[in-house]
């Protein structure tokens, strides 16, 4: 075969691809017991030629009895949710944050109108603790903001927690970013791990300290508003029109842009402080916003800086190492180590991105002599701090469960710099190193469902420990039941305090 066929062959074959959709799809429909047996076998074979950090955290013989006992208990066909949890409890195993199962996209394209009833209480989670944030009931006047849960339908918080993180994936073995995403969204954990129940026996603690309980039932929003409601409605909108003071507060209340959603500066000037936000390194036109936003902080001669990344899940490199650049005090680079166990997807007919990789990888990796691609830019090139607009002022990084990826590679090199203070709690990132970079989606044949798998293997600094944990803080500030309870941010509070006590 000459040069030219075999490169239109490994196009075709890379192109080619297992469909992603089921004909006449039913929401949450079955899978048979035989097909779902498949779809893991698939799984299995296309994980072990591929995934770089597989037996990481896990030994081999461990993860191949965690595939093999699931397989061999599938008796009976399973509801979609019920194939994801499966794969969820499994992929958890390997301790990879980007390792992760999405639903089919027909599950995916239909869930909004299946999304109710659902679980009525909005609930912070940390640890074992349970508090709850809001009600969806009307009239609600037990569950208020700051009660504090001790179980649900006979389940202690332990039992339900733990239950949860079975079924997400994070790096090593810190539960915060577990936590975290229980936390935005427990309604949708608690049907996720249980399933449907029509209503909730609650034991909580009241004002006074006291053990009660009580059984609420589930929370369905009303379609469409009654004659009462629209007549309230309306009346509101008459009000509003013939008042004019409140209707120019109306429109005077400005939205926040979406990129100002994304990423924002404001400075007081009365403390000489500015507070960052940044959500991701992905969008917003970071390269514009970090030159501005840096020049601000200069002509205001601004001192100190808090960031808060503590939804910064990550993003591209490329943007973390720009914002480094504006921080750190010496030379750095992205890691030690940067490597895949092969430059082409193998089994491409079931992973959605093989062509891309198998591109990219021709120009970023070198076999060595290990066996491994390694892309060695990544592994020598060290980058230099900015020389025009670097902030050398007092600088304080509020982190969390949702810092991950990029926002980790961030806060793990420049933590430990003299004038920069993480608070917060420990990061969701790996602080030893992770498994990203390119990520292409596995479809299983049969269920359809859709698995993120990295492909190369980062390590930040080799002299580190690989302890499972994330980049711990230099001040640890964990969520209490009191300033739940009074509204109170209490991670920005503690960094405003740490500047009032440097000044």
């Amino acid at each position: 075969m000459n040069k030219v066929g075999g490169i239109c062959l490994a196009i075709l074959l890379l192109t080619a691809c297992v469909s992603s959709r089921i004909k006449h799809y039913t929401f949450n429909q079955k899978t048979a017991a035989p097909r779902f047996r498949e779809d893991l076998v698939v799984l299995k074979q296309i994980l072990e030629a591929n995934h770089p950090s597989l037996y990481w955290y896990t030994t081999k013989d461990s993860l191949d009895y965690y595939f093999n006992t699931t397989i061999n208990n599938i008796n009976d066909s399973l509801t979609e949710v019920e194939c994801r949890n499966k794969v969820a409890g499994i992929l958890s195993k390997i301790h990879c944050g980007h390792t992760a199962v999405r639903f089919s996209k027909d599950f995916t394209k239909q869930q909004e109108k299946h999304r109710y009833p659902m679980f009525p209480l909005s609930i912070k989670t940390w640890k074992d603790t349970m508090v709850v944030t809001g009600s969806y009931l009307p009239m609600d006047t037990i569950f208020k903001r700051g009660t504090l849960i001790t179980s649900i339908n006979g389940r202690s918080n332990k039992e339900l927690l733990d239950s949860m993180f079975q079924l997400i994936s994070t790096d090593g073995y810190t539960n915060v970013f577990k936590s975290q995403s229980i936390s935005g969204n427990f309604g949708l954990m608690y049907k996720l791990t249980w399933g449907f129940d029509s209503s909730y026996t609650i034991t909580y603690l009241d004002s006074l300290g006291k053990t009660q309980t009580t059984t609420i039932t589930n929370y369905s929003p009303v379609s469409n508003p009654n004659k009462a409601s629209q007549k309230t409605i309306d009346s509101l909108k008459k009000l509003l029109s013939a008042v004019p003071e409140l209707k120019k507060m109306e429109h005077s209340k400005k939205k926040p842009s979406k990129r100002e959603m994304l990423r924002s500066l404001s400075i007081d000037s009365s403390t000489s402080t500015a507070y960052m936000r940044l959500t991701t390194f992905s969008e917003g036109h970071l390269r514009t916003f970090f030159r501005r936003s840096f020049r601000r902080l200069e002509e205001a001669k601004t001192k100190n800086l808090i960031i808060d990344l503590r939804e910064n899940t990550g993003g591209y490199v490329s943007s973390s190492n720009l914002f480094t650049k504006y921080i750190i005090n010496k030379p750095f680079k992205n890691s030690d180590t940067a490597e895949a166990i092969t430059n082409a997807i193998k089994h491409p007919y079931y992973v959605r991105g093989s062509l891309s990789y198998w591109f990219s990888t021709r120009f970023i990796s070198k076999k060595m002599p290990d066996g491994l691609y390694h892309d060695r830019r990544a592994e020598t090139h060290f980058f230099n701090p900015k020389t025009k607009r670097h902030f050398d002022g007092n600088i304080y990084i509020l982190q969390g469960g949702y810092t991950y990826s990029a926002a980790t590679i961030f806060t793990s090199t420049v933590k430990g710099q003299q004038n920069v203070t993480i608070v917060g709690e420990e990061s969701g990132g790996g602080n030893y190193g992770n498994t990203a970079m390119y990520l292409p989606t596995i479809i299983l044949p049969n269920s359809k469902l859709r698995v993120v798998m990295p492909t190369f293997r980062t390590i930040l600094d080799a002299s580190r420990k690989k302890d499972g944990r994330g980049v711990l803080p230099d001040v640890y500030v964990a969520p209490t039941v009191e300033s739940i309870r009074k509204g109170i941010d209490i991670k920005p509070e503690t960094a405003k305090s740490l500047v009032r006590s440097n000044r």
